[in-house]
């Protein structure tokens, strides 16, 4: 299984050139047997990026979502345990929502897709797909 970052999510859902080959075909293989997971609070950052006007949606963040879950997503939850992990994140940044993306990925046993240098620079053996390539 693999976890989506909210650009990811974003770049994936609109066909942006930004996401690389490679990383749009790992994306599609693994959509197609049910294994792409949104941690839920992608979508949470998703709606303040369009709220803030920093992203523009073809729907309202709630129709989008759910569109988002239709086509195949697994929505993962934040919940306890991910809360706990990503207090227990070393040398990570404080960006709460990376580290509760980060965290949730741990938490399922799941690689991470994303381009956030931040994120893919982070000294951990988590596995993770950088999204540009």
């Amino acid at each position: 299984m693999i976890v989506l970052d909210t650009h990811v999510l974003v770049w994936a859902a609109s066909d942006d050139r930004k996401l690389g080959r490679k990383a749009r075909a790992l994306i599609d293989q693994l959509w197609a047997i049910g294994k792409v997971a949104v941690p839920a609070i992608v979508f949470w950052e998703v709606g303040l990026l369009q709220a803030r006007r920093r992203l523009r949606l073809p729907s309202p963040v709630r129709e989008w979502r759910d569109a988002v879950l239709a086509a195949g997503a697994i929505e993962l939850p934040l919940d306890g345990m991910v809360a706990v992990r990503a207090l227990d994140l070393a040398g990570l940044h404080d960006d709460p929502a990376d580290r509760f993306i980060v965290a949730t990925a741990l938490v399922h046993e799941a690689a991470l897709v994303t381009a956030d240098e931040r994120l893919l620079d982070w000294r951990h053996a988590m596995e993770r797909h950088d999204a540009r390539k």
